[in-house]
């Protein structure tokens, strides 16, 4: 497919994504992709902000052509670097940096004349405790089975049709106040392709803005989708490299694996894990998860070291926090 687009001289395009880091090394995160010719720069780069794009269906997002092992260079302030896409056409690369912490941009390109801009988000090294959260049943809900649920997401729901978990933004937003400092960051199994659909959902449902850290798409020797428990571990693991002095709250929902890798990871770096706040589901959204009406996972959590808290919504999470003296 992409001998024969550049045979009718199709473009090479980037989709950035939204990274992070500290002060000293940023993950950059984005994607090359096949364009019309002609395509403007910025053409795979949906502005979150634009509301009349909120009807678009998620098939969309998958009708681009990848360009794997692509060079893209960067620059970060007064620092360059040439790095490769891998056979999907992700670039995903940790760069030793000097920056401030707070907000800046990454400018990428693979020819002069498509730059495009990446936002990365520098961590306060002071910040104390930072925020990782699960999306799918979390704080998002689609009613679908979860053997559907990546398709549904990917190919056929109205991004404006997904639907809000009651009171977890508002707790995510307490959080916010309670730690103005806290790194926030989304681990979802969604494929990169639908970052513009969950970036828009959190924009508009007044979620902390954060980078999301999502999978790859396409076969694997087990399977179509990669292993989300797997994705997950890697991605705390990768954490707790970059930010040793950093203590998490780590969101999830009792819907799937969450309990039991959060679980993990705690018992491995119990002094990087400030709770374990879980939400459950409802006996229907159980069943459409896995298919029974009980949780998919059940364990005594009186072994961990670190808080554990579970309740249906935001608001009775947000209670148990404050209960636990985690919010004041």
């Amino acid at each position: 497919m992409g001998s024969a687009l550049r045979r009718l001289h199709w473009d090479l395009r980037l989709q950035p994504f939204h990274g992070y880091g500290s002060p000293t090394t940023v993950r950059v995160l984005a994607k090359v992709l096949y364009a019309s010719p002609g395509a403007p720069a910025d053409f795979h780069d949906q502005p979150v902000h634009d509301m009349r794009t909120m009807a678009v269906r998620g098939w969309r997002n998958f009708a681009s052509q990848v360009a794997p092992y692509r060079t893209v260079h960067i620059r970060i302030g007064k620092q360059q670097f040439s790095v490769r896409a891998d056979r999907t056409g992700i670039v995903d690369v940790q760069l030793d940096v000097d920056l401030e912490p707070g907000r800046h941009e990454a400018l990428l390109w693979t020819v002069p004349g498509n730059e495009v801009s990446a936002d990365i988000t520098v961590f306060a090294p002071d910040a104390t405790v930072g925020l990782v959260s699960d999306i799918d049943d979390t704080v998002m809900v689609t009613w679908l089975p979860r053997p559907l649920l990546a398709f549904w997401n990917a190919f056929v729901v109205h991004q404006s049709s997904r639907q809000v978990v009651p009171g977890m933004p508002m707790l995510y937003q307490r959080l916010a106040r309670q730690f103005p400092e806290m790194p926030v960051l989304y681990l979802s199994t969604g494929a990169w392709n639908v970052f513009p659909v969950l970036k828009r959902f959190l924009y508009k449902n007044g979620y902390p803005d954060g980078p999301l850290l999502l999978t790859d798409w396409g076969p694997t020797n087990t399977g179509f989708f990669r292993s989300g428990r797997e994705h997950k571990e890697r991605a705390l693991r990768q954490l707790a490299e970059t930010f040793p002095e950093h203590r998490w709250l780590l969101v999830g929902d009792d819907g799937q694996h969450d309990p039991s890798t959060y679980a993990d990871f705690a018992a491995e770096r119990p002094e990087l894990v400030e709770a374990i706040v879980i939400r459950q589901l409802t006996e229907s959204e159980q069943l459409l998860a896995h298919g029974t009406l009980r949780p998919l996972e059940r364990r005594n959590h009186g072994d961990l070291t670190p808080l554990v808290v579970t309740a249906p919504d935001g608001h009775t999470l947000l209670s148990a926090l404050q209960h636990a003296e985690v919010i004041r």
